[in-house]
C-alpha cells in the first residue's frame, strides 16, 4: 500500500501522529544546544484529541522564534488544524509528509549516475512514515495505545538523529 493510500485510510489518531512525527523529525536543534522538546505536549493529545487545540497553540508559541529557512516545522505547525477531525487532519498529514520529504531531499546524497529514485535519507523518511501509519493501523487497541504512540515517537527520534547527523557532517565539510 502506498503512503498516500495509508494516509487516506488512517483515523484521526493515525493522521495526527503521522503529521506530528514528520514535524518531530524536522525539528532544528535547540538554540542553546540543550534538549528542546516543543512538540511533546501535542504527542499527549494524539491518543484521543483531548486538549489538541490548546496544546497546538502552546507548540506554535514554543516554535515562534525558529527561522523557517532552517526548519519547516513552524510552517507545518501553522497549517495544523485546531479542530480534531479526520478531513482537516488528513490534509495536514499529507502536507507534513510532503514537506518532510522535501526537507530530507535537501540533505540527501545524490543517487548514482543514471540511477533513478530517491537517496538513502529520503528512502528512510518514506519508510519511517509508512511504518508509523502501519503500526497504528494494526494496533489491537482501538486508541492505538502507548505502544503505537511510543513506537512512532521512537522512530521519529531516530529519524531526527539521522537527519541532524547528516546536516552536521555537511556543515563540517563546508567549514
Amino acid at each position: 500500500m502506498s503512503l498516500l493510500e495509508q494516509i487516506a485510510g488512517a483515523d484521526e489518531r493515525g493522521l495526527a501522529t503521522s503529521a506530528l512525527a514528520c514535524l518531530e523529525r524536522c525539528l532544528p536543534p535547540a538554540a542553546d544546544g540543550g534538549a528542546s522538546e516543543p512538540l511533546r505536549p501535542l504527542w499527549a493529545s494524539c491518543e484521543d484529541g483531548r486538549d489538541w487545540g490548546d496544546r497546538l497553540e502552546a507548540a506554535r508559541a514554543a516554535m515562534a522564534g525558529v527561522d523557517e529557512t532552517a526548519s519547516p516545522v513552524p510552517e507545518m505547525l501553522g497549517a495544523a488544524p485546531s479542530e480534531w477531525a479526520a478531513e482537516p487532519l488528513r490534509a495536514w498529514a499529507r502536507t507534513c509528509s510532503l514537506l518532510s520529504l522535501e526537507f530530507h531531499r535537501l540533505f540527501d546524497m545524490p543517487v548514482g549516475a543514471g540511477a533513478s529514485g530517491d537517496g538513502p535519507l529520503v528512502a528512510g523518511e518514506l519508510r519511517r512514515q509508512s511504518e508509523i501509519l502501519e503500526t497504528l493501523a494494526e494496533s489491537p487497541d482501538p486508541a492505538g495505545g502507548a505502544r503505537g504512540l511510543l513506537g512512532a515517537l521512537e522512530r521519529s527520534t531516530e529519524g531526527r538523529r539521522v537527519l541532524r547527523a547528516v546536516i552536521s557532517r555537511r556543515a563540517r565539510g563546508r567549514g
